[in-house]
């Protein structure tokens, strides 16, 4: 890509930050959002690994509402139960 072609592509991310709803725009003290590439990064690092399954809409919204009853991430609860199901 040309030089050209790299700037047009870099003005074109920060205006649909700026334009994204719900975006922190210049000036504020929005909080500092964490992009797709660092937050891998920290998944890494804590042995996370990416793990991806279809399940029924039942069971997810059951999931759901047992992890903001105990005030938990979802990725935690889902831990939590897979590890006591191989336990058993």
């Amino acid at each position: 890509m040309k030089k050209t072609g790299m700037a047009k592509s870099d003005a074109k991310k920060l205006m649909g930050k700026m334009a994204a709803p719900g975006g922190a725009g210049f000036g504020s003290d929005a909080a500092i959002t964490i992009d797709r590439r660092e937050q891998r990064k920290r998944d890494q690092a804590l042995g996370l690994v990416p793990f991806a399954v279809k399940l029924n809409g039942d069971l997810v919204q059951q999931l759901q509402a047992l992890a903001k009853e105990r005030g938990i991430d979802l990725n935690e609860l889902t831990a939590e139960i897979l590890v006591q199901g191989l336990k058993g």
